[in-house]
């Protein structure tokens, strides 16, 4: 179906449930097909990075991405500019130490998805993990209590690998232009519903939610043009650069939160 197809019958649904004229319905239909053809299908595979970043020192700190396209970084236009890739660097700046990146973010994942990410990150499981995930959940019309019980899942076997996990909840799907009105209007509230399931669950599994939807999009919708690839769906570099310079924070707070927990259970 493809993932404009499953958004135009996410909004088909909701508008379902107080009653769906055929006219409403074939507006939809019509708005889907558009959108789908405006923004297309990805052509290649983002970039991949992995590896050891920052000045050579004492073990690196293990850091794992996982989620979906976003969090892979397709639209960036070199490794430079992966979200990972600068995380990583940002990471080994601010700690002092080398930082080891390992990518297990795949284009189209989504939470239903994610245990086989997970089974292979805790397999050697990394220090600190990034993971960004919702926005396929919402084009695919999984529902929104069983995305985050799945997520919860997911956060607390990470958590309980030893992780530190901070989560990037459901972006603001209304930045993307390419989807037209009403159809936009009814994603965007999809993935806000999801965005606030999303933060309790990761609470209660003992990560770190960070709302991308209140933190990073806006810059989005200001400078849209500047901010996605070419497919204006996805994020270009300047875009994931300016993801990263909102993650990096609570990604810091997270490897010293780890490093006190590890310090009080020697003591």
């Amino acid at each position: 179906m493809g993932v404009l197809g499953s958004i135009r019958v996410a909004a088909m649904t909701v508008f379902t449930v107080g009653g769906l004229s055929g006219a409403m319905y074939g507006f939809l239909d019509r708005q889907g097909k558009r959108a789908r053809t405006l923004i297309g299908r990805p052509t290649r595979d983002p970039h991949l990075a992995d590896g050891v970043y920052g000045a050579p020192g004492p073990a690196p700190l293990r850091f794992a991405v996982l989620g979906d396209s976003v969090a892979a970084g397709l639209g960036a236009e070199s490794t430079d500019m992966l979200p990972g890739v600068l995380l990583a660097r940002g990471l080994a700046e601010e700690s002092g130490r080398p930082v080891e990146l390992t990518t297990y973010a795949i284009v189209g994942a989504n939470t239903r998805t994610l245990i086989a990410q997970v089974d292979k990150a805790i397999l050697n499981p990394p220090d600190l993990v990034l993971l960004i995930i919702g926005g396929n959940d919402v084009t695919g019309k999984m529902r929104v209590r069983t995305s985050a019980a799945l997520l919860r899942i997911e956060v607390a076997r990470l958590r309980n690998a030893g992780a530190q996990v901070v989560v990037g909840t459901c972006p603001d799907l209304g930045t993307i232009r390419p989807i037209p009105q009403p159809l936009r209007y009814i994603v965007r509230k999809w993935g806000q519903m999801l965005a606030r399931a999303q933060r309790a669950a990761v609470e209660r599994a003992g990560g770190v939610p960070v709302p991308i939807a209140d933190l990073v999009s806006p810059e989005f919708h200001i400078r849209h043009y500047e901010l996605f690839s070419p497919d204006r769906f996805h994020p270009n570099g300047a875009g994931y650069r300016h993801a990263a310079d909102i993650l990096l924070a609570p990604l810091c707070a997270a490897v010293k939160s780890g490093l006190h927990r590890v310090a009080t259970q020697c003591s």
